[in-house]
C-alpha cells in the first residue's frame, strides 16, 4: 500500500471470521492484534452452527461480543458460508463503510474479495493457518499466520518463556506446502528465501539516501508496499530484527537512536550514514 491511512482507537474495522476454516484458540489475540489499527466494532462469525464442528466457537462468541451468522450447507461439498461472508463483506463496504476489513480464514477462495476491497482504498488484514495459500496471504495488507500470535490462553507457559530458536524449530515442524514461500522460510535460513531477500534488498535501493544507506524505518515500509510481509511469519519481532537475521545487510543504530540499513552487495555506501 501507497499510503499510511490515520490509525487511531476510532479507527473502524469490520471483523469477518470464517468459522468453519479456523480455529476458536487464537480470538483473543487476534482481537489484541487489531487494536493496534482500531477498533473491530463489526464482528461477525459465518457457519453452521449446529455442526458439532463449532461448538469450541459458541462460548467465544459470547465472550468477545461476536455475531454468529448462520449458514445452512445448502448442498454436499459446497461452502456457502464463503458466499455468506463475501455479500456482508461487500455490503459493509457500501452501507456502513469501516475504514479497514480483517478476514479470518485459510482459505484461498477469499482472494478476489481481498483485492476488490483493497481496490476500494480500504487495508485488509487477515489471519490464517500455515496453510494458507499464498495467493491470499499475497493479496492482504497485512497476513499474521494464527501461531505467531501470543496471548493463546490453551497454550502452555513455558512455550510462552521458550527462547526464538526454539519458537523458530517450533515453526519448522508445522506440515508445510512447498509452493509456499513466506510459510517455508521458517525451516531454512532466511538468506536462502529468494522472495523475502528480493523484497528486503528492493525496499533498501528504493529509499536509500545518495551514501547507500536507508532508514530503517523507510526500508520496512517500502518491504510493505512491495507485499504482505511481517516479520512475525519469520520467527522475529520487527524489521530491524528481520534483515539481521538474513545477515546480508549492515545495520547500524545512531547516537539519536534512529536505526539505518544498507545492502552488504552495494560496494559505493559510505561507512556509515552521512544523515
Amino acid at each position: 500500500m501507497n499510503a499510511q491511512p490515520a490509525r487511531s482507537p476510532d479507527r473502524r474495522i469490520a471483523l469477518l471470521i470464517d468459522a468453519d476454516n479456523v480455529s476458536h484458540a487464537k480470538i483473543a489475540a487476534i482481537l489484541a492484534e487489531l487494536a493496534k489499527y482500531g477498533t473491530a466494532n463489526v464482528r461477525r462469525a459465518y457457519g453452521d452452527w449446529a455442526s458439532p464442528g463449532l461448538k469450541g466457537w459458541k462460548d467465544k462468541l459470547h465472550d468477545f461480543a461476536i455475531r454468529p451468522i448462520q449458514q445452512f450447507s445448502y448442498s454436499t461439498g459446497k461452502n456457502a458460508t464463503d458466499i455468506a461472508l463475501v455479500i456482508d463483506a461487500m455490503e459493509l463496504l457500501y452501507t456502513q463503510k469501516p475504514e479497514a476489513f480483517c478476514l479470518v480464514s485459510s482459505d484461498a477462495d477469499f482472494t478476489p474479495l481481498v483485492m476488490q476491497l483493497k481496490a476500494n482504498g480500504h487495508e485488509v488484514y487477515g489471519f490464517g493457518e500455515r496453510k494458507t495459500p499464498s495467493p491470499f496471504v499475497n493479496a492482504c495488507t497485512t497476513f499474521l499466520y494464527l501461531d505467531t500470535l501470543e496471548g493463546q490462553a490453551e497454550a502452555p507457559a513455558a512455550a510462552a518463556e521458550a527462547p526464538p530458536s526454539a519458537k523458530i524449530a517450533k515453526l519448522a515442524d508445522v506440515p508445510q506446502d512447498p509452493s509456499e514461500d513466506q510459510a517455508t522460510s521458517v525451516s531454512r535460513p532466511l538468506s536462502q528465501d529468494t522472495k523475502l531477500v528480493t523484497i528486503l534488498r528492493g525496499a533498501v535501493e528504493a529509499s536509500a539516501h545518495d551514501d547507500g544507506w536507508a532508514a530503517m524505518s523507510a526500508a520496512g515500509s517500502a518491504a510493505k508496499r512491495q507485499a504482505s510481509i511481517d516479520p512475525r511469519n519469520y520467527g522475529v519481532r520487527n524489521f530491524p530484527a528481520l534483515f539481521a537475521a538474513t545477515g546480508l545487510f549492515e545495520i547500524v543504530k545512531m547516537e539519536n537512536g534512529q536505526g539505518f540499513v544498507a545492502d552488504r552487495r552495494n560496494r559505493d555506501r559510505t561507512p556509515k550514514p552521512t544523515r
